[in-house]
């Protein structure tokens, strides 16, 4: 058997089991070493094969194509460094918890640890954040190696898809030549089986009818219970976790990122302006749980990350399908690990109807007129950041996709961003919440679905200006919001603020570019906008649009945190004053 034989009929038959476990995307950058795999990617019918040039926005491009479609994205890339530049993104996938299978090709045994270019020690390369690893075999067409290549293969789709899902990580060492015959008759067929290779089938991690039972009998002990809702992509809880707050009433305080603040649904139940209320010492007090009902990632909100910390002795159950460990106060007394959804209708099945109207009607009432005290943020004559997500929210299409970049934009949407009768899913990169990548992950959402409404400030934007080549080359639909206050504006909030003679240096870091000038060189529309009337015909003459668009927002840095805390202090005396005649 030659070794072009070999080559062929190893790598056909991974890619081939590939397509049939599920995967329709893969994401190529170039590179030598990885031909094989590319060129036979590139040949199968029904793969989608998007090339990045820049690997570290390639990975997130697949991650963003995963988290919109929740099915897994393979990327591929070659040795050395290339494999390195993944990092960032695979972090990302395993604390946020998408399936991504990463395929590295790597030199063979006997060129690793002598001297050879580009070539690492690609083993473990990424440590404990894959949730599995492999290092392949070197090709051999055999019956046994065939259905070696397959069964591995079928069994990272799985391992990525199942709870907790996230990446996997397969390395393979390629020897030249790394031509394979894609001549070769019935490529990627296999006599063997008619359908998969292997079917792999995973349940769903579920409680007994007892412990439910109990549970539920121990729920309706408490007068004062609250349903926290962080990040959530499953839109099929929605309406589970609502009935389960109609049952206990119970306020449900519903991150931005939980996808219970839009949609058709009964938002009766759902409070949104937590992050406001919760800064005022009486509000906390007035709240007091003395149950919490925890479900997905720890929320945006530091005011409402601390108001379950400073509440330690309420009872707190959090609720995980995934198994994973989300507590990061030390507050959980009770980790259940079980589909979300059966616990919500399961509780609501077995839980006595509650009579627990006072309590709940504080919430709603202080949300009530805690929504309409931030509506002074429509005052603000100058181009504001926490005024552009009101608006936004007045104008953003239905069915539309908003991707919100880290540091103050995912805060501002917290805070500004309230309940709409549209149905607006609204992503973000909060599982490390870093910057890196921002724009590549929201490309990837618009292969996916779209339109997609991306919102960032500058230095993010600037992080990823590699990633905008994905738009231009495959005339993605994304349309950018860059607020671009020339630095880091969340630094502003923080202790390091007063300390003025490195601020700006180690901080605030301004950068003074014009990034016209790149928009137009990626075949993008760009707009910079000088007030709120030449933003409103920007937004609207945009929408109809497709391609690469964006709309810059000048801000003040200054401007923006004196905005910001006037506003806080005029509501939080506004709650005061409302609390006192309550």
């Amino acid at each position: 058997m030659s070794h072009q034989e070999n080559l062929t009929a190893y790598i056909a038959a991974f890619v081939g089991e590939l397509v049939t476990a599920g995967v329709k995307d893969v994401v190529v950058s170039p590179g030598s070493r990885s031909t094989p795999m590319a060129l036979m990617m590139a040949a199968h019918p029904e793969l989608r094969l998007y090339v990045h040039v820049d690997e570290r926005s390639a990975a997130f491009f697949a991650l963003g194509m995963a988290k919109a479609s929740h099915r897994p994205t393979a990327i591929l890339c070659t040795s050395g460094t290339a494999a390195a530049n993944y990092y960032p993104a695979i972090i990302e996938a395993n604390s946020s918890r998408v399936p991504l299978i990463v395929l590295t090709a790597d030199r063979p045994h006997e060129l690793r640890d002598v001297g050879a270019p580009q070539a690492i020690d690609q083993i473990h390369l990424y440590g404990r954040h894959v949730k599995w690893f492999m290092e392949m075999a070197t090709p051999e067409d055999s019956p046994d190696m065939l259905r070696y290549a397959r069964t591995v293969c079928a069994r990272a789709a799985a391992t990525a898809l199942r709870a907790p899902a996230g990446p996997v990580h397969l390395n393979f060492p390629f020897r030249e030549p790394l031509l394979p015959d894609l001549l070769k008759q019935n490529l990627f067929e296999h006599e063997e089986r008619t359908d998969k290779y292997v079917g792999i089938h995973s349940g769903d991690l579920t409680l007994s009818t007892e412990k439910y039972q109990e549970i539920s009998k121990h729920i309706n002990q408490f007068e004062k219970g609250i349903i926290v809702c962080g990040p959530i992509d499953n839109s099929e809880l929605t309406e589970s976790i609502i009935q389960l707050a109609q049952k206990l009433q119970f306020p449900i305080i519903a991150d931005p990122l939980s996808q219970l603040r839009s949609g058709k649904h009964n938002k009766d139940y759902i409070i949104d302006t937590y992050d406001t209320f919760l800064r005022n010492d009486e509000g906390r007090q007035a709240l007091k749980p003395d149950l919490i009902l925890r479900f997905g990632a720890m929320p945006v909100s530091k005011a409402l990350s601390g108001f379950i910390k400073e509440n330690i002795a309420a009872v707190q159950y959090v609720i995980d399908g995934g198994a994973g460990w989300r507590d990061p106060s030390a507050a959980a007394s009770e980790m259940l690990y079980c589909n979300e959804r059966d616990f919500c209708r399961s509780v609501a099945k077995y839980a006595s109807s509650a009579k627990r109207s006072r309590y709940l009607k504080r919430w709603v009432d202080l949300n009530d007129f805690t929504k309409m005290s931030l509506r002074k943020v429509n005052d603000i004559a100058e181009l504001s950041e926490g005024k552009l997500f009101w608006q936004l929210a007045e104008f953003i299409p239905d069915q539309s996709v908003l991707f919100v970049a880290n540091s103050m934009p995912i805060r501002d949407l917290d805070t500004f961003f309230h309940n709409s009768e549209k149905s607006i899913r609204i992503m973000a990169n909060r599982g490390i919440n870093g910057i890196d990548g921002v724009i590549s992950t929201a490309l990837g959402a618009a292969a996916v679905s779209g339109p997609v409404y991306l919102v960032v400030g500058d230095l993010t934007f600037f992080h990823d200006l590699n990633g905008l080549l994905a738009a231009k080359l495959y005339s993605l639909n994304i349309k950018i919001l860059l607020i671009n206050n020339d630095g880091g504006g969340i630094f502003s909030f923080l202790p390091q603020a007063a300390e003025p003679e490195h601020f700006e240096l180690l901080f605030g870091t301004p950068i003074g570019l014009d990034f016209e000038h790149v928009v137009r060189m990626y075949h993008g529309t760009f707009t910079r906008v000088s007030d709120w009337s030449s933003f409103n015909s920007a937004f609207q003459r945009n929408i109809e649009d497709d391609g690469l668009s964006v709309i810059e927002i000048p801000t003040a840095r200054d401007r923006n945190l004196s905005e910001h805390r006037e506003l806080w202090n005029d509501v939080s005396q506004e709650i005061s004053g409302f609390l006192k005649e309550e």
